[in-house]
């Protein structure tokens, strides 16, 4: 295959047999993730024709699938989302923290997706409030936006948060900002212990409730003396937790959070060639100062990376704590502008979130305004003409 391929591509050629070689292995959602990336943008899905009221341009656009793992559906969800983040950052330095879990950890997730992923949200979230509450580190209660993870850069399965957090918070009066030192928000070390407490904790009573399942390899840990065994191995490891310097800036801020919150297992810009049954891509080698390189893979081995990094049916994999929690965010940051002395936040993203849907529409011939001419639906036999004017 000559042209760059995309994942979309790779599912449609080897797709079915993938299925067939794995039926007994493949759940509801990874089904319905590659079927959904299959018909992503094609007739199966409907469209529309558009034409242009100048020049007479027609062009025929595809419906997207909008499933949350398609490389090719997170643009307009990351836009929108990122203009509203704009107007809730405030003037103070941005850190971000990243939570990891142990291999031993992770294999127990890979069966356990939502109620591990519960536990890594909540710990992470718990680890950094208690500490940032600590009179001994900040004194004060702080915010934070948590984004889940699964993958490396050779999408093999690797759980964790990442986590950005404005440098300082509220004090406990709610009287005063508090600022981090310069530089420096929290020790990782300390972080580091006390998050793995609180995960072990958390960990055991959902085994105790019985909320965890294992099989294959995992089997024995159903028991309870392998599966304290298993704990004691991981008390005894680090845990690793690293917290990146601050921002530059709020416009910096937004940068980075459009890198990570509405990213897939794999971007179709890292994709080189699908050929002999093989894909090749490029990643960076961490272990070796982030050197670039290039992995090939069986093809059905690349399927299977990308499918292990599947979210539960209805799991949220951004989440906000702190002063920036979903039931008083609006409140809280209006406090920590007017102690800060800060204006409302800028919208000028959202400007220019409406400027690009606009540019959408307009004629790639001529400049000029696009119209809806007919639309069809899935399974529709012909499609169903209606004009609209939108002038």
């Amino acid at each position: 295959m000559s042209a760059r391929p995309e994942v979309a591509d790779i599912f449609r050629r080897h797709g079915e047999q993938y299925r067939q070689v794995n039926d007994g292995h493949l759940g509801r959602v990874e089904r319905r993730t590659m079927s959904a990336i299959e018909l992503c943008r094609t007739a199966e899905l409907g469209g529309h024709v558009e034409g242009c009221r100048s020049c007479g341009t027609i062009r025929i656009a595809y419906n997207s699938c909008r499933n949350r793992h398609c490389p090719k559906c997170q643009g307009q969800a990351c836009r929108e989302w990122l203009a509203a983040r704009e107007a809730e950052l405030l003037p103070v330095p941005y850190f971000h923290v990243v939570f990891t879990v142990p291999a031993q950890i992770a294999a127990i997730a890979f069966q356990n997706k939502a109620a591990i992923y519960t536990i890594l949200f909540k710990t992470a979230a718990e680890t950094l409030r208690t500490i940032g509450a600590d009179p001994k580190h900040l004194g004060a209660e702080i915010g934070l936006i948590a984004v889940l993870h699964s993958w490396g850069q050779n999408l093999h399965y690797h759980p964790h948060i990442h986590c950005i957090v404005p440098g300082g918070g509220l004090s406990p009066d709610g009287t005063r900002w508090v600022a981090c030192r310069p530089g420096f928000f929290l020790p990782v070390r300390v972080l580091s212990r006390l998050f793995r407490r609180l995960f072990m904790e958390q960990l055991q009573a959902a085994y105790d409730a019985g909320r965890l399942s294992f099989f294959g390899d995992l089997a024995e840990l159903a028991g309870p003396v392998a599966f304290r065994r298993r704990l004691a191995e991981v008390r005894r490891v680090e845990w690793v937790v690293y917290a990146k310097p601050p921002f530059g800036g709020p416009q910096q801020v937004l940068t980075y959070l459009g890198r990570y919150t509405h990213r897939v297992a794999i971007a179709n810009s890292r994709l080189v060639s699908m050929a002999d049954d093989r894909i090749a891509f490029r990643w960076r080698d961490y272990r070796h100062r982030g050197k670039a390189k290039v992995m090939k893979l069986d093809v059905h081995e690349f399927i299977r990376r990308f499918l292990l990094h599947t979210l539960p049916d209805g799991f949220h994999r951004i989440r906000h704590y702190g002063f920036l929690a979903n039931g008083h965010r609006a409140t809280k940051l209006e406090l920590c502008r007017r102690l800060l002395d800060a204006p409302t936040g800028s919208l000028s993203h959202a400007a220019h979130g409406d400027a690009a849907i606009s540019e959408a529409r307009r004629c790639p011939c001529c400049g000029g305004q696009m119209i809806t001419l007919s639309i069809w639906r899935c399974g529709d036999a012909s499609p169903h003409r209606f004009w609209k004017d939108t002038s």
